[in-house]
C-alpha cells in the first residue's frame, strides 16, 4: 500500500495522507512537487519549460477548509526555487509563504523543502505560483479549498467546477528575457500569446489543436473559477451570449453580482456560475475570449485568447474531441474593448462582501495607524560607462513611496525571527517624501529618480492598519494590482486623482465592502485598504506585474508577535533552506 501512495505522488496526482489522525483533528493532506524542465510545444515552437511533475499548467491542489497540508518540493534544476500558496494566510506559519528571501532563502538546485501549512477560515478558489525570478510564467496552478458548509448562494453548481487558468506563453526564454531587462534597464518582450489552461486557442499560429473547450449539458449551472496567472496582464473575460454571477473572490464569498463580463488582475481570483441556457447554432458551441485590459503605453501582447463552451447532444459521445474550428467564429460582444476603464470600474463597484451572520465582513470600523504611499514607476540616470536601454537612455524602475525595493542576501523573516536587528530598517516612509500633484504633474519632466533599500513598516500585533495606494502620473498612470501576503484586506474606498485625507474618508464602504488579497489600483487614482495586522511576521507586499516587482515596486511589513502563544510565530521548521 505504501509503494503504491508512493507512485502516486511521483506521478502528481493529488492523494489524502494516509490516516494520521484522530477524529478531533484536521486531516493531513500530502502531495509531491517535482520542479523540472519539460519539453513543451506552442504556436510551433518547442523549448525546455519549467513546469511541476511536467504539468503545464501545473497540478491543481485540492483540499477542505480546516485541513492540513504538507508540499514536498524538490528542485530538480540548476537553479534555485520557491513555492508560493498565493492567498493562503500562513496564519503563524510565514516560513510557508514562500517569496525568495522575504519568508525563506530558496531551494537550491538537487535540494528539497517541505511547506507545511493549515488552511484556516478559508474557502474557495487561489493559486500556487514560484515566487523566484519570473519561474512563475511557467510554475504556477489552481489552489482549490473546499467548504465545511454548503454554498451560501444559489441555484448549486454541477460537478465538477470549471477551472479557467490565464497565462502567458513566451516563445523565447523567459530567464533571458530578464536578464536583459536587469542588465540594460529597459523594458521586457512582452509574451507571444496568452492561454486558457496552457492553450493558446485558434487565433494564433498552430494552435487549432491547443484549444480549451469545456462540455456543458444545457440546462445545468457551472461554477467557473476563474484564476489569473498570468506574469505582467491584466484581462477582460466573457462568454458570448452568457450572463456571468460572480459568488466569490479571492476566496472570499460575495453578494451575487451579474455581469456581462469580468476583470480580473494578475494574482486575483474569481468564482462566477454560468447557466447553459442558451440556444446554440450548429456548432453547438459559443466562444470565451479573454483579451488584455490596457492602462500602459508600454509595448504588450495584442492579442486575443479564446475557447469554446460546447453544449453537449444526444450523440456528443460520437464527437471528435478535437474537431475543426475554422473558420473562428466572432469574438463575443460582451467583450469589453481593451481600453474600458470605464467597465473595469462598474464591475469593481459591483463587489460586496456577503457580510452575511455566518461570512461576516469584519471590516475595522477604525483604524490605529494610516499609511499613505505612492505607486510609481520610475526613470533612473544611467551610470557613467554603462549602457541603458530605457527611455532617453536611462534606466526604468518602480518604487513605494521613493523607495525601490532591495531583496536582501538573507530571508526577512529569519532575520526578524533571529533578533538580528542590524539586518533590518523600519523606517519604511509613512506618507509621501515630497508631496506634489500625484495624478496631475508631466509624466516626463519631473525627476524621476528614485532611493534604493530594503526598508519596512513595523506593527504592533492587532493593529488595525489602513493603506492607501496612489498611484502617479511618473512615465504612465498605470492599473497596479497590489497583492499582500500573509492577510486578507478590505477594499474601503477607491477612486480618481490624489486621495483627500480630508474629505475622501467620509466616503468609505465600511459596511461590507470586499474583502481580497490582491486589489487593482486604479489608473491615475487611488485604493484604500484596511486590515487587522493578526498574523505575526514578516510580509511582503508587492504589485503582481512581475516586471514592477523586478524594477522595485514593493515593500515589506513587520507584524510583532501577540502576547498569546498563539499569537506568536511558530518556530522554523528544520528542513527551512539556508541562504
Amino acid at each position: 500500500m505504501e509503494s503504491f501512495y508512493q507512485l502516486l505522488l511521483l506521478l502528481g496526482i493529488f492523494i489524502v495522507a494516509l490516516p494520521m489522525h484522530s477524529s478531533s483533528s484536521p486531516p493531513t493532506r500530502l502531495f509531491q512537487f517535482n520542479v523540472e524542465w519539460r519539453n513543451v510545444t506552442r504556436l510551433c515552437h518547442t523549448k525546455s519549460l519549467l513546469t511541476v511533475n511536467g504539468k503545464y499548467p501545473g497540478p491543481t491542489i485540492i483540499v477542505h477548509e480546516g485541513d492540513n497540508v504538507q508540499v514536498k518540493v524538490n528542485n530538480r534544476i540548476p537553479r534555485n526555487t520557491t513555492i508560493h500558496w498565493h492567498g493562503v494566510r500562513q496564519l503563524q506559519t510565514g516560513w510557508a509563504d514562500g517569496p525568495a528571501y522575504i519568508t525563506q532563502c530558496p531551494i537550491g538546485a538537487g535540494k528539497s523543502y517541505t511547506y507545511k501549512f493549515t488552511v484556516i477560515d478559508q474557502r474557495g478558489t487561489l493559486l500556487w505560483h514560484s515566487h523566484f525570478s519570473w519561474q512563475r510564467a511557467s510554475v504556477y496552478g489552481a489552489f482549490i479549498i473546499y467548504p465545511r458548509m454548503p454554498y451560501p448562494f444559489s441555484p448549486t453548481p454541477v460537478r465538477p467546477d470549471i477551472p479557467v487558468i490565464f497565462g502567458e506563453w513566451w516563445n523565447g526564454e523567459v530567464e533571458a528575457i530578464e536578464n536583459d531587462m536587469m542588465l540594460y534597464g529597459g523594458g521586457p518582450n512582452s509574451s507571444d500569446a496568452y492561454t486558457i489552461n496552457g492553450l493558446p486557442g485558434p487565433l494564433y499560429p498552430c494552435s487549432n489543436k491547443d484549444t480549451f473547450i469545456q462540455r456543458v449539458e444545457p440546462g445545468k449551472t457551472y461554477l467557473l473559477r476563474i484564476i489569473n496567472a498570468a506574469l505582467n496582464s491584466e484581462f477582460f473575460f466573457a462568454v458570448a451570449n452568457h450572463t456571468l454571477t460572480v459568488v466569490e473572490i479571492d476566496a472570499v464569498y460575495t453578494k451575487p453580482f451579474e455581469t456581462s463580463a469580468i476583470m480580473i488582475a494578475p494574482g486575483q481570483t474569481t468564482n462566477v456560475l454560468l447557466t447553459a441556457n442558451q440556444i446554440p447554432d450548429s456548432t453547438n458551441m459559443f466562444v470565451m475570449a479573454a483579451r488584455p485590459y490596457l492602462t500602459s503605453v508600454f509595448p504588450f501582447d495584442n492579442s486575443i485568447t479564446i475557447g469554446f463552451l460546447k453544449y453537449k447532444t444526444s450523440n456528443f459521445k460520437k464527437e471528435k474531441q478535437t474537431p475543426m474550428l475554422l473558420p473562428v467564429p466572432p469574438l463575443p460582444h460582451n467583450l469589453p474593448p481593451m481600453e474600458d476603464t470605464g467597465f473595469a470600474t462598474r464591475f469593481l463597484n459591483g463587489l460586496r462582501s456577503l457580510s452575511s451572520a455566518e461570512y461576516p465582513c469584519r471590516v475595522p470600523k477604525k483604524v490605529d495607524r494610516r499609511v499613505i504611499t505612492t505607486i510609481s514607476l520610475n526613470l533612473q540616470d544611467c551610470a557613467p560607462n554603462q549602457t541603458c536601454k530605457g527611455y532617453r537612455g536611462k534606466r526604468f524602475y518602480a518604487s513605494m513611496n521613493n523607495q525601490s525595493f532591495i531583496r536582501p542576501s538573507m530571508s526577512l523573516l529569519e532575520t526578524h525571527y533571529k533578533k538580528l536587528g542590524a539586518g533590518l530598517s523600519l523606517n519604511f516612509p509613512g506618507k509621501p517624501p515630497h508631496e506634489f500633484n500625484y495624478t496631475g504633474v508631466d509624466p516626463l519632466s519631473e525627476n524621476m529618480n528614485t532611493e534604493f533599500g530594503t526598508k519596512l513598516i513595523e506593527v504592533p500585533y492587532g493593529t488595525r492598519l489602513e493603506i492607501v495606494l496612489q498611484d502617479t502620473n511618473f512615465m504612465n498612470p498605470e492599473n497596479h494590482p497590489i497583492h499582500v501576503h500573509g492577510h486578507n484586506f478590505f477594499v474601503v474606498g477607491r477612486g480618481f486623482g490624489n486621495f483627500d485625507s480630508s474629505n475622501d474618508p467620509s466616503y468609505y464602504n465600511l459596511v461590507d465592502p470586499p474583502e481580497r488579497n490582491t486589489v487593482a489600483v486604479p489608473m491615475g487614482g487611488w485604493a484604500a485598504i484596511r486590515l487587522n495586522a493578526d498574523n505575526p511576521g514578516v510580509w511582503f507586499i508587492h504589485c503582481h506585474l512581475e516586471e514592477h516587482t523586478t524594477w522595485g515596486l514593493a515593500m515589506g511589513f513587520i507584524v510583532e508577535n501577540g502576547p498569546k502563544p498563539s499569537q506568536c510565530v511558530l518556530p522554523p521548521p528544520s528542513d527551512l533552506p539556508a541562504c
